[in-house]
């Protein structure tokens, strides 16, 4: 009986309800939207930091990523399968950098060299898309290079050119060496395109007189949010000598903005709510007063407060689920639109460099879980709350007083 009365004070009045689950529908459906493109921008600026330059995790002597040394190196062949064959780990690749002058004609730069085997990179990084002039290293390209745009320009180079590489070596002499630009990527970060050129690995090796010789082991896993606890599961299994760093270590801030994310969505989600709740609270409570006279009839037929008061709640729980389901509907509907089409705003802005990593001039959501269940069930809960008040009033009404207002 409680569940016929409720549907039918809904209906009621079908303009108030309509407006009140109007509301109630655009909230939860844009808030599930803006939670999915913040989810796709925060997964953008750590895709821009670990999955084109650090790599979730690396491998390397202990004090090395503080300083660069270059003599804080260990061999290529050295044996760490039991670390770099975890199912985690989707790719590895070993690394030799250096540090020196690059020069073209009458133009010249500083910048950075990073020794790769081309094949183990794409497995860990993806400047090959980033590409946009030229082509990426081959594996069995001997002095291809290739650099950032913004360094691209400055030496005033193109794909067929030729570059002079000078550095200092291991054993004390000056290293050089000609490159071929084989191509030019543009990331959007500024610090790489205007200073990183992947070169490789061998040549890298032999101008540095460091055979055999590397840095560091970049490592892409399954699990980038959950790098920390990998490298912590690993590291036991290193030798004393080398240590494995996650990305949240070589780029705090960028953790500092990932550990911020979930505090920033439940301030969205509460402020949103707040405004929704109040909505809910005065259709309710305008509802109740319209049928004072009503409750109180009721009440003097035999229906107890308790009863009263589930009844009226019952009616928030009711449009709270039908807001859900279409809020839950049109939100994931919206999210697939931008997970799959997105909005290109390259016309009009440019990228932003923050905490390592780059925010990209474009709009897409990532559809996740999480982003759909804590709009539906705070939109649930805050339902019920906002009944609340109402209903008590309710079941608190005197039947007599009740059947006697106008």
């Amino acid at each position: 009986m409680l569940y016929q009365l409720a549907l039918r004070n809904i209906w009621r009045n079908r303009r108030r309800t309509l407006l009140t689950l109007s509301a109630m529908i655009v909230s939860s459906a844009l808030l599930i939207l803006a939670l999915g493109v913040f989810s796709g921008m925060l997964r953008d600026m750590l895709a821009s930091a670990t999955e084109q330059y650090y790599g979730h995790l690396v491998i390397s002597s202990k004090g090395y990523q503080d300083d660069r040394d270059m003599f804080r190196h260990f061999p290529a062949d050295l044996s760490l399968d039991a670390v770099l064959a975890q199912d985690a780990i989707l790719g590895t690749s070993a690394r030799l950098r250096s540090f020196g002058l690059l020069s073209h004609q009458q133009n010249s730069s500083p910048a950075e060299l990073l020794g790769i085997h081309a094949a183990q990179e794409k497995l860990v990084t993806s400047l090959q898309e980033a590409l946009v002039a030229g082509e990426y290293l081959a594996d069995n390209d001997h002095n291809g290079a290739v650099l950032g745009s913004g360094l691209a320009r400055r030496l005033n180079v193109g794909p067929g050119d030729e570059l002079v590489f000078v550095t200092q070596a291991a054993d004390g002499s000056i290293g050089n060496d000609l490159l071929r630009v084989a191509g030019i990527f543009s990331t959007g970060d500024h610090g790489h395109d205007n200073s990183l050129v992947l070169v490789p690995l061998a040549w890298l090796q032999s101008v540095l007189v460091l055979p055999g010789q590397i840095h560091e082991i970049a490592i892409r896993t399954d699990q980038p949010l959950n790098a920390a606890a990998l490298a912590q599961r690993y590291k036991s299994n290193l030798p004393d000598s080398l240590e494995i760093l996650d990305w949240g270590q070589m780029l705090p801030e960028m953790r500092e903005v990932v550990a911020s994310y979930d505090v920033s969505r439940m301030i969205i989600v509460t402020i949103l709510y707040i405004a929704t709740g109040l909505g809910i609270l005065n259709t309710f409570f305008m509802s109740v007063m319209e049928r004072t006279r009503e409750f109180g009839v009721l009440m003097a037929l035999g229906m107890k407060p308790a009863q009263v008061r589930s009844m009226v709640l019952l009616e928030t729980f009711l449009m709270g689920t039908l807001a859900l389901i279409f809020g839950v509907i049109i939100g994931v509907a919206l999210s697939l639109y931008m997970a799959l089409v997105g909005i290109d705003l390259s016309g009009t802005l440019t990228p932003i460099t923050y905490a390592g990593g780059t925010i990209l001039p474009r709009l897409h959501a990532v559809i996740e879980t999480s982003n759909i269940i804590i709009p539906a069930g705070c939109l649930l809960l805050i339902s019920l709350l906002a009944g609340f008040l109402p209903a008590n009033r309710a079941a608190r009404m005197q039947p007599v007083v009740a059947i006697r207002e106008e």
